[in-house]
């Protein structure tokens, strides 16, 4: 495609160079770049791609992309396109450049603190029950109808983003499902995606490491639902008191969930089980196999979206019943004892207590509860005293582990940890994160409940600059097996 048609809808201040030039590849890492590629040089954190220009250009890069010119042209190798956005140029160009394929698709984003994966997953799952071809993009993996790829962010760069739904039509699906995550849209990975629906789950404590503020975390969020157009529905939880925020200005179709209160959508919890739930949506009863209020409005999100979609009621409902945890969320390990543990991602607060409190919920009066839980390194320190202070106040035992220390001192953030509890609450300090699963393992008896929070189905533990093998169903299984529970 041609440099001029690539440029279609996007905003820049000046061109140096042929627009007739062929670009083949699209690319913002230098050693990437091959003949013919369109090079973005973009101001990271940590690396400013300005200064590989050179690299670039060496390596016949046809197009720069760039805000700052460098002092010497060469505009008979390559033509420079000078922009003050250069994050939502390269979002437009690599929608442009794959045909714009989200325009092709109907793209359904989902937004919040907790719930994101989950509900992607299942609409996903749901809507190919229904005989329905389509796509995900989640923290746990990209799947291309029933291809998956190793996901390796929540939300992918634009570029690659483009990529993958490009794929998608190729390969005749009609829904994508994707988890925007409030990184991906200050950094404008999701710009210039056309989405027939957003949803909107809750906004709790994450993240602040990188937004600062709690008002940035929710102009993030906010700024997706600014964005959506009129063709487009906007499904929010409105007992989150952040939901209705989300709609202001919104000019998509705005509707609301709720299960405290009326609402478009709404949903009453009737029985609960170890087993599972049953559920009155929209005055039908359905039974499902998931646990815990806050799945209650993960499946009525699900419910919600599949109909703003176009699919019939009774069917939704008829699939939803058929439907199965996704990993590494309330995944459950049953020990030939009765011993149970439950594996989750949860890693925020409100997460975390959502959990203990569905434990809460199911557990009889003999079963002990045992919570084992960390706190990523280099990430938000401020929900650390938190997190301790929900495992101790909802567990008859809690161990404090290491989650991701990264190049952060464990014991340090251990220690950090236990300013949230009080030196009479029942808790220890167990570093490694096998032992401290194997001794909560050793100190239950028969029935109890052990809770494995905060890495769900991640298989690693990055320590240092290192990312070792390690998962946490796997230990569990294996130390289960190993004391014969």
């Amino acid at each position: 495609m041609n440099i001029e048609k690539l440029l279609k809808g996007v905003s820049y201040t000046a061109i140096h160079g042929d627009m007739g030039r062929e670009v083949t590849q699209l690319t913002f890492d230098s050693r990437t770049v091959t003949e013919g590629s369109c090079f973005f040089a973009i101001e990271g954190t940590v690396v400013d791609g300005h200064n590989y220009i050179g690299s670039a250009l060496q390596k016949r890069a046809v197009a720069i992309v760039c805000k700052q010119l460098p002092e010497q042209l060469e505009t008979q190798r390559a033509t420079y396109i000078v922009t003050d956005d250069t994050d939502s140029a390269m979002a437009t160009i690599a929608a442009n450049f794959y045909g714009n394929p989200s325009r092709k698709l109907k793209v359904v984003g989902v937004t919040g603190t907790n719930g994101k994966t989950t509900i992607a997953t299942l609409l996903y799952d749901l809507v190919r029950s229904m005989g329905h071809e389509a796509g995900l993009i989640s923290t746990v993996v990209y799947k291309v109808g029933d291809e998956q790829i190793e996901s390796t962010h929540t939300t992918p760069d634009t570029i690659r983003l483009n990529a993958m739904l490009a794929q998608m039509v190729e390969r005749g699906c009609e829904y994508c499902f994707m988890e925007c995550s409030s990184h991906a849209i200050v950094q404008r990975r999701i710009y210039g995606i056309h989405f027939a629906g957003a949803l909107f789950t809750n906004l709790t404590h994450d993240h602040l490491d990188y937004h600062k503020t709690f008002a940035e975390y929710i102009r993030a969020k906010k700024l997706f639902f600014d964005n959506l157009t009129k063709d487009s529905f906007a499904i929010v939880n409105s007992d989150d008191r952040n939901g209705l925020v989300m709609l202001q200005n919104c000019n998509a179709r705005c509707l609301t969930l709720s299960l405290r209160s009326y609402a478009d959508y709404s949903c009453k919890i009737l029985e609960s089980t170890a087993e599972g739930m049953l559920l009155r949506i929209d005055n039908n009863e359905v039974w499902v196999s998931f646990l815990g209020r806050f799945n209650a409005y993960n499946l009525l999100t699900v419910y919600a979206a599949a109909v703003e979609l176009g699919f019939e009621r009774a069917e939704v409902l008829r699939c939803l019943s058929m439907l199965h945890p996704v990993d590494g969320r309330f995944d459950i390990v049953r020990a030939a004892d009765g011993t149970i543990a439950i594996v989750d991602y949860a890693h925020t607060p409100d997460a975390l207590e959502n959990i203990l409190k569905t434990v809460a919920e199911i557990r009889l009066k003999t079963q002990s509860v045992t919570t084992i839980c960390g706190c990523g390194g280099e990430r938000d320190t401020t929900k650390r005293p938190e997190m301790a202070r929900i495992a101790v106040k909802y567990s008859n035992r809690a161990i404090f582990t290491s989650d991701n220390p990264r190049s952060e001192d464990p014991e340090l953030i251990l220690r950090q940890m236990e300013d949230g509890v009080a030196v009479t609450d029942n808790y220890m300090k167990i570093t490694d994160r096998d032992t401290a699963i194997k001794t909560a393992i050793m100190l239950s008896s028969a029935g109890d409940i052990i809770v494995v929070a905060g890495k769900g189905h991640e298989c690693y533990q990055i320590i240092g600059t290192e990312k070792l093998p390690f998962n946490d169903k796997e230990r569990v299984i294996y130390w289960f097996s190993t004391f014969n529970r």
